[in-house]
């Protein structure tokens, strides 16, 4: 009993130091970094922290995301039922819209798995993560299914469309070239560590959320009434996310198709698509006659390196002006081609700055830094931006034999319309 009772007293004693000690670490650390005291009269407003989401809810959200995977394909493969995948578009603004806020999101979620490759302190969860991978595996396997009734931002303009008109194959390829330059800067301001653009600037997220800026909703608003003549305006002509999903797409082993059986040349699916997703059958009369032969593939294959070195150059150019949006490049700037900055009680920034005890050598040294990283980083995304040119130019020259009217695999985003329009049965 007595040795119980020393180790119970001991066991006391130890909770006592340990408090002490986190009550001096806990005042240390408000005194090491105290807040900024202002002579503006700006008053610190009272922080209010929400409340993290509980993180087995975290996980239902990837099993409600496996399921509509699962579903959308199946709907799309096997059951062939456009009305279904209709449900399951509705469904899925619903939840990952407007319940979940459009957060998390696996076109976001390419900045986290990007700033985990770059930052040894950041850490991607593993909620994340699976939100990143998930979606390019089934799309591997069965095509782009999660765009045509998973993803929220697709979902929310596919319900929109009312009148689509086509549009003509060079603006297609030329706007297309937008979503490549999207994630290019994406991955380049997440490496960085600069800004998350891909989240600041999705025109939807303040519908989902009923709040945000004024510009960003209209922005929002703006696409909607866009997409009601022009199908998927987001998803074609800016979603850096689709690009990866266009990659895995083509290679899928079990796409959706517009016929269940043999295409009977009917033709009566060939203004079904209103994304111009729909590869018509190869003339080789007409391939002849406009003279895309080998001579000109020669050519476009001998200017791809080309390409590329105008975009690595481009980029090493680009790079002053790219890395200013990261704060300490555009706070040093600030302050050095305007010192009288500083008198400026209403700059926050600058203020907090200064009220930080950092030098402006330590500033102008990490903003070199970090330009560094621009500098490197703009060249590969130009060098990768002029493999894409030359790779798009390419491929105005090859025709790849066909004998039926197919879904194109890649920009083909399975939402089933085509086959209502198909007569053949199943």
């Amino acid at each position: 009993m007595r040795s119980a009772g020393n180790i119970v007293f001991l066991f006391s004693r130890f909770l006592v130091v340990v408090m002490l000690l986190t009550t001096y670490s806990l005042n240390a650390q408000e005194q090491r970094f105290p807040r900024p005291e202002f002579e503006s009269g700006y008053q610190q407003p009272t922080v209010v922290t929400p409340e993290p989401r509980a993180q087995m809810m975290e996980y239902f959200d990837v099993a409600v995301l496996v399921g509509f995977l699962i579903l959308a394909s199946w709907l799309m493969i096997k059951r062939r039922s456009r009305r279904g995948m209709m449900w399951l578009v509705v469904s899925a603004v619903a939840y990952f819209g407007f319940f979940r806020n459009g957060c998390i999101c696996p076109i976001g979620s390419v900045q986290n798995v990007t700033l985990s490759f770059f930052d040894p302190t950041y850490a991607v969860s593993i909620v994340i993560l699976l939100f990143f991978i998930l979606p390019l595996i089934v799309t591997l396997f069965y095509g782009r299914t999660f765009c045509g009734g998973v993803c929220p931002l697709g979902a929310l303009q596919d319900l929109v469309i009312v009148k689509p008109m086509s549009l003509p194959k060079w603006l297609n390829k030329t706007l297309g070239l937008i979503p490549y330059i999207f994630l290019s800067l994406a991955v380049l301001y997440a490496a960085t560590g600069t800004d998350f653009i891909i989240c600041r600037y999705d025109p939807f997220i303040g519908i989902f959320r009923m709040d945000g800026m004024f510009i960003m909703i209209a922005l929002g608003i703006s696409f909607l009434l866009l997409g009601m003549f022009i199908g998927r305006p987001y998803c074609r002509f800016l979603c850096p996310y689709g690009v990866l999903l266009s990659w895995m797409s083509r290679f899928s082993s079990k796409h959706v198709t517009i016929t269940p059986s043999k295409c009977i040349q009917c033709k009566l699916c060939v203004k079904s698509c209103p994304f111009d997703a729909i590869d018509y059958p190869t003339k080789e009369k007409e391939v002849v006659k406009s003279g895309l032969g080998p001579k000109r593939f020669i050519i476009y294959a001998a200017l791809i390196p080309l390409w590329i070195a105008l975009g690595v150059y481009i980029g090493a150019k680009s790079h002053v002006f790219l890395s200013k949006g990261h704060k300490d490049v555009y706070l040093a700037e600030l302050m050095i081609s305007n010192p009288e900055v500083k008198d400026d009680p209403d700059n926050i920034d600058v203020q907090t700055f200064l009220k930080s005890g950092k030098t402006m050598d330590t500033l102008v040294s990490e903003a070199e830094v970090i330009r560094g990283k621009f500098y490197t980083g703009s060249m590969i995304a130009g060098g990768f931006l002029g493999l894409v040119v030359g790779m798009t130019l390419l491929n105005t020259v090859v025709f790849r034999k066909q004998e039926d009217y197919v879904p194109h695999k890649g920009n083909c985003y399975s939402c089933g319309r085509c086959m209502d329009y198909c007569p053949v049965d199943k």
